[in-house]
């Protein structure tokens, strides 16, 4: 019965997070780490460990099916990478001296806004629109966004990817599907450096959970990304606001439990 639990949890948390990454390039955490709280008592610094460690192949798979398709940015997301992943690691070690993350409400308040914002606001934005900001500006404002992302990130385990897709889409002008595919790009590095950083810090995951929470979020990722890369833009933006709906409300209601 402990297995068979533990397997459907896993399920639905690696569904939640593969269909979030895939569609929006949100951190897995933001999903995985309540549910396996919640529902196996796993302590909380464990629990976003395995989160950060499901997201790194969905990121990967989800990243190279926006590539292939063109919507990948990867010179500028890599200026963005370097703050992100410096930061993370400087988030990681904070949040092992303070108790379980106070942040983690406003991550999941801000994913319901998010969907929310997708829905009523679609990102219509161009990729010839996004040439118009000079190199320099995107350069900074990429840093900066960065060192702020990297942090909580690294701290709750969760909002890395939203901020991500916020910024990517409202600050630096992208369009949607190159603002995801960006986003899950710079995810898969700082995923894993969030989970070796956990792991190191902490001690070894459950690994029955890591194994299931890892192959769930990977597959339901990679169907997301296919789907995405296919839909037109005011579609794409109504799914992805749907899927970020959903799952905030859903968030916000296992956490209650």
């Amino acid at each position: 019965m402990d297995l068979l639990l533990t397997v459907i949890i896993t399920f639905f948390a690696g569904m939640g997070a593969g269909l979030g990454t895939g569609f929006a390039g949100m951190s897995a955490a933001a999903v995985i780490s309540p549910m396996l709280i919640t529902f196996l008592d796993m302590e909380p610094y464990m629990a976003v460990g395995i989160a950060l460690s499901s997201d790194v192949l969905a990121s990967a798979v989800s990243a190279y099916t926006y590539g292939k398709n063109k919507n990948l940015d990867i010179k500028n997301g890599l200026i963005m990478m370097g703050s992100v992943l410096t930061f993370t690691v400087v988030g990681s070690y904070v949040a092992s001296l303070v108790p379980p993350a106070t942040m983690g409400g406003f991550s999941v308040f801000m994913t319901f806004l998010l969907g929310i914002k997708f829905i009523v606001r679609p990102v219509m934005t161009t990729k010839e629109a996004m040439k118009d900001t000079s190199a320099g500006k995107r350069a900074l404002q990429s840093v900066i966004c960065g060192v702020m992302i990297g942090f909580i990130c690294g701290f709750v385990g969760a909002g890395g990817g939203m901020m991500m897709l916020l910024i990517l889409t409202s600050v630096l002008g992208y369009e949607l599907k190159t603002a995801v595919g960006t986003s899950v790009f710079i995810m898969t590095f700082t995923a894993l450096t969030g989970a070796v950083s956990h792991f190191a810090i902490g001690s070894a995951p459950d690994w029955t959970v890591w194994a299931l929470c890892v192959v769930f979020t990977l597959l339901w990722a990679r169907i997301a990304a296919v789907f995405a890369n296919k839909a037109q833009p005011k579609t794409l933006n109504r799914a992805t606001g749907v899927i970020l709906v959903i799952l905030g409300l859903a968030i916000m209601i296992f956490s209650r439990l």
